[in-house]
Parts: C-alpha cells; sequence; structure tokens
C-alpha cells in the first residue's frame, strides 16, 4: 500500500519492552526493540543434507522457483555453528514453518508448485522430511541460543494446505472452501478464503470437533495417535476450552515452544483471523516457554517474555494502534497479543531519505507506540516491489534498514545482494531464488561493489547494532547537516546507551563529527565502522569515512 506523507511512516508498534537479558558484546541486554531479525525461507537458505531433498515421493517437476531446492534446517545450524549470524550481528532468526506440508505439488496458476515455504501444512504436530528432523529442530534452537540468538517460528493460524489427490480436505467442521476474501470489511477479510483451494480454518466457531480422520490414519500409522490423543485430553482439561479448531492449533503450535525453546512467533496472515484468538495463543505459547525455560535452565537465552510479531498484511507504522479492515473497521493488533508488527510502508518510506524517515519513526516509537515498535524490511518473501530490486542500492539499504529506529528484518541475501529475479519465474518466486553463497565466496564483482565487501558493510552496521540498543530502541535527535549527523539515546531503569552516527561523511582525511550533547570533552569514543578511537574535543570528534558511515559509541 502506498502510504501518504509523513504521516505515512510513522505509526510503529513491536512490543512488550522485554526483561533484561543475554548481554550483547557491550555488555548491553538485549532487546527487541533493537533486534537484528534475519528471516529465511529454510529450503532456500543451505543444504547441508542432500539425502532428505525430496521427501513424500515429490519430484523436481516443479515450475521455476517453485519447487524444493534442498535447504533444511541442519543447514541453518551450520551457519550458525560456522559464526555466520554473529559476524552479522544478527541476535535472532525467523525461519519458516517447519510443519509437514502436503505431499503433492498443484498449480495455483502460475505453474506447479510445492510447499517449499512451509504455509500449505498437511500436519501441525509434525516436522517435514524436505527439512529434517526433530532432533535437526532441536539442535537447530540449542545452537542458536548457545551463540545468543533467538528463534522466531512462523505459525499459521489461518488455513491447511491446499486440497491434492493426496491431500485430502478437512473435515467441514474444521475449513471452509468459500467465498473468496473481498477485502470490504472485517467479515469479508476474516471468513473467507485467501485464495481457491486454500482451505480456511473455521477459527471463529467454538463448536467441539473430532480430529480430522486423515491424521487420526496417519497417527495411528506412525504410532503416536494414543500419544497425541492423551496430550490433547490434557491440554482441554486443563484449560477448559471447548475442543474447537482453532484451541487445537493453539496447542499444537505452542507444543513447539515447549519441546524445543522457541522463543517466539511470526503470525502468518494475522489479519485474516479473528483477532482475540491471537491473545488466547499467546497465553497457551507464553506458559509453553516458561515451562521450557524452568526445564532448561542453562539452555536460556535470557530472561525475557514470550515475544509475538505478525504480518497484518499492508499495516503502516503510520496507522499507529488503528488498523482499517474496510469500512472504518479498526482493530488494535497491539492489544491482542503482539509486541510487534511487520512494517509494510518502510521501504516505500525509505525513500524520503534519512532524517525524515528517523525522525518521524523515533516520535512514533517513544509516542503513540511506547512499549511497543516495529519490524522494518527492504524485501521480503511475498512483497514484489522491494526497495531495491535491482540491487543497485545496496549500501543505503544497508544504512536505512539498519540504522532506523524500530526492529530490522535482513531478508535473507539483502547482505549479499542475492538476485530477486530468476529467468521463467513468475511473481513471488523470483523473491525466492537459493542463498548465493558463491557469489559470497567469490567475492564477485557487481555493477560499481563487490559482494563481500558488501557483507563486510552489512556486518558493521550490524554489530553496531546489536552493541548499542539505543540505535533501534532509542531518541532520535539530528545534530548537524553536513555531514548528516545523529543521535540515539535510550534511558529505560538502569540501562543507559548512547550513540551518535553521521552518513554521507567525505572519504579521505579526517572529518570533524559533532557529539556535543550527547558525549563531553575529554570521554574517548570509538567509530564501530573503522574500529579507530579519538577523543572529544570542542564537542566535536574526528574520524576519517570509510563509505561514508562513521559509529560512534563507548566501549
Amino acid at each position: 500500500m502506498k502510504t501518504t506523507a509523513l504521516a505515512v511512516s510513522l505509526a510503529l508498534a513491536v512490543g512488550t519492552l522485554a526483561q533484561p537479558a543475554a548481554a550483547a558484546p557491550s555488555g548491553k541486554p538485549f532487546l527487541w526493540e533493537n533486534a537484528t531479525v534475519y528471516f529465511l525461507l529454510t529450503d532456500r537458505f543451505n543444504n547441508a543434507n542432500k539425502a532428505n531433498d525430496l521427501a513424500y515421493g515429490r519430484k523436481a517437476d516443479a515450475a521455476p522457483m517453485r519447487g524444493y531446492m534442498g535447504g533444511d534446517l541442519a543447514g541453518v545450524t551450520k551457519k550458525i555453528e560456522e559464526g555466520y549470524f554473529t559476524r552479522l550481528g544478527v541476535n535472532a532468526i525467523w525461519i519458516t514453518p517447519p510443519v509437514e506440508q502436503i505431499h503433492a505439488g498443484t498449480d495455483e496458476g502460475t505453474g506447479k508448485s510445492y510447499g517449499f515455504h512451509g504455509y500449505w501444512a498437511r500436519d501441525f504436530t509434525q516436522v517435514d522430511a524436505n527439512l529434517g528432523t526433530e532432533a535437526d529442530v532441536r539442535k537447530l534452537v540449542d545452537t542458536a541460543h548457545a551463540h545468543g540468538i533467538r528463534v522466531l517460528l512462523d505459525v499459521v493460524m489461518n488455513h491447511t494446505g491446499p486440497v491434492t489427490e493426496t491431500d485430502p480436505a478437512w473435515p467441514d467442521e474444521w475449513v471452509r472452501s468459500g467465498p473468496t476474501c473481498t477485502y470490504k470489511d472485517a467479515i469479508t477479510t476474516i471468513r473467507c478464503t485467501l485464495v481457491k483451494n486454500l482451505p480456511d480454518i473455521r477459527t471463529d466457531s467454538i463448536n467441539p470437533v473430532a480430529l480430522p480422520p486423515q491424521l487420526v490414519a496417519k497417527w495411528k500409522k506412525e504410532g503416536r495417535y494414543e500419544r497425541e490423543v492423551k496430550e490433547l485430553d490434557e491440554f482441554f482439561a486443563r484449560t477448559g476450552y471447548p475442543r474447537a479448531p482453532r484451541y487445537y492449533l493453539m496447542k499444537w503450535h505452542a507444543d513447539w515452544v515447549r519441546k524445543y525453546g522457541f522463543d517466539g512467533f511470526r503470525g502468518d496472515t494475522a489479519k485474516h483471523t479473528e483477532p482475540q484468538i491471537w491473545l488466547e495463543l499467546k497465553k497457551v505459547a507464553s506458559e509453553a516457554y516458561e515451562d521450557w525455560k524452568r526445564a532448561n535452565p542453562k539452555k536460556k537465552p535470557g530472561d525475557d517474555k514470550f515475544f509475538m510479531t505478525a504480518e497484518v498484511y499492508n499495516y503502516a507504522i503510520g496507522h499507529g494502534r488503528k488498523f482499517d479492515m474496510g469500512g472504518a473497521n479498526y482493530v488494535d493488533f497491539f492489544s491482542n497479543g503482539f509486541d510487534n508488527l511487520i512494517n509494510f510502508s518502510f521501504k516505500d518510506d525509505a525513500k524520503r531519505g534519512y532524517e525524515k524517515v528517523f525522525s518521524a519513526y523515533s516520535d512514533q516509537i517513544n509516542g503513540p507506540l511506547k512499549g511497543y515498535s516495529v519490524l522494518n524490511y527492504m524485501s521480503s518473501h511475498d512483497d514484489g516491489q522491494p526497495f531495491d530490486a535491482l540491487r543497485t542500492k545496496p549500501y543505503e539499504t544497508a544504512n536505512m534498514l539498519l540504522l532506523a529506529p524500530g526492529a530490522a528484518q535482513v531478508y535473507y541475501g539483502d547482505e549479499t545482494a542475492r538476485v530477486l529475479k530468476h529467468e521463467g519465474a513468475e511473481g513471488d518466486a523470483n523473491l525466492r531464488t537459493f542463498m548465493n553463497w558463491k557469489d559470497l565466496a567469490a567475492n564477485a564483482k557487481r555493477d560499481g561493489y563487490r559482494v563481500a565487501d558488501l557483507q563486510r558493510h552489512w556486518a558493521l552496521l550490524g554489530k553496531f547494532r546489536q552493541a548499542h540498543p539505543a540505535v533501534g530502541a532509542g531518541v532520535h535527535k539530528k545534530l548537524a547537516d553536513a555531514p548528516y549527523t545523529f543521535s540515539r539515546t535510550l534511558e529505560r531503569g538502569d540501562l543507559r546507551d548512547k550513540v551518535v552516527v553521521a552518513l554521507d561523511v567525505a572519504g579521505g582525511k579526517a572529518a570533524p563529527i559533532t557529539v556535543a550533547g550527547v558525549f563531553s570533552d575529554g570521554d574517548t569514543v570509538r567509530d564501530y565502522y573503522s574500529g579507530k578511537r579519538a577523543v572529544v574535543a570542542g564537542g566535536k570528534v574526528q574520524f576519517a569515512a570509510s563509505k561514508g558511515v562513521v559509529l560512534i559509541g563507548q566501549d
């Protein structure tokens, strides 16, 4: 959606302030408001086990970029172990749903497609064999936590996977097959199907339903029917919830938290369900998270609460806490369980320039949205209009995203200029090419830059952001126009943090950077970009810029 003037980019909303948790290298606590979240499609990121590339009889017969390509959970873990995310300053990873997907391919209008993306569930309780095993899930989360990284699980409450010859429809009391959504108001956005042949779960119903017969047969074949039924019985007895579809899903989603220790959810298609179900899910998942932490005191990354962000499609920071579902039907998703919302307007707002975006976002985050935040992004898996589709402005992309107030979503390959176009692919398939590891290893040359050099730039900004929570969570203030210089200050309880950043600084000899009012004369400060230190004198500090960037803080 196109946002209007400055009001456009101002209505952040992220989440309840986390309790001080595992510290960044600076000794500062982790805050979700300042998180750098690396979003990856597991199947497209790294292939560590070629033996699981095609499971359940799937074939390599999909339309371009619409089939499985071999990435797996073990591949993500391997990159965590290698320190890839640590070097980038990433402190949270968001993975697409790892649940078992429909087995067959289906034509959704763009050629034969498979559920490689994770949003076409067949069994919400099982790991998809194309991605790995339960042991692989546990190792991924444990390894991430050992490296100081939280993990977000993508969850779907809105729909099952499409119906195919091998993937039967769920019973009518579980799902609706129509009408198709028209988005005129809440009803025509919620009680409908997103597209043809994508059964919509009856989240509005509180009528008790029996398990779908295909799940009963499947679980019996796998030898876990009795265990699953026993756990469901215990859940419904403990909570008092009716055996309605949405409560089954809440139990199943929370199980991933209780078993593996996922630190939060990203809610898919959140505006297509009744808002209150997310608040119910937050309660169930939070209890599961506390259970996991009590059972795993040496594995927990910190004492922060369970976190939830969401895809409320077309939510913009300028909407604040009032999102119009159509017909002036407003919903406050922040009062319905979410600590954060994905900010769909950021990539368009970014075209307005640094100061307009930074000052407006800071005013909103520290004003009407105080206590919450947004998740900004420049490219994503289903946004056909990224900020820099041709990767001609990758340095500006990094500066804007990683230095803006709010949390940052790095879409896999943003840092390596992964191509967002594939010959023969249609629609969002272009956005889902395999991670360009070969370009990074070869430091491939692009138009005016090299890939590994670009990644280093992203890493330097990311590490600065990780070390200083004021970058994403602090109050913004412009200090000078030439070079463009600003400060961010954060004072919250016992937490104190402050930084000064200068952009578009001329290269060559050292340039004076204004730091008055933030750092005092005699203070020793460090430029996190060059690694050099200097002493403040006369309200200024001298640093020679690289790539036009100076990142000033204290160790």
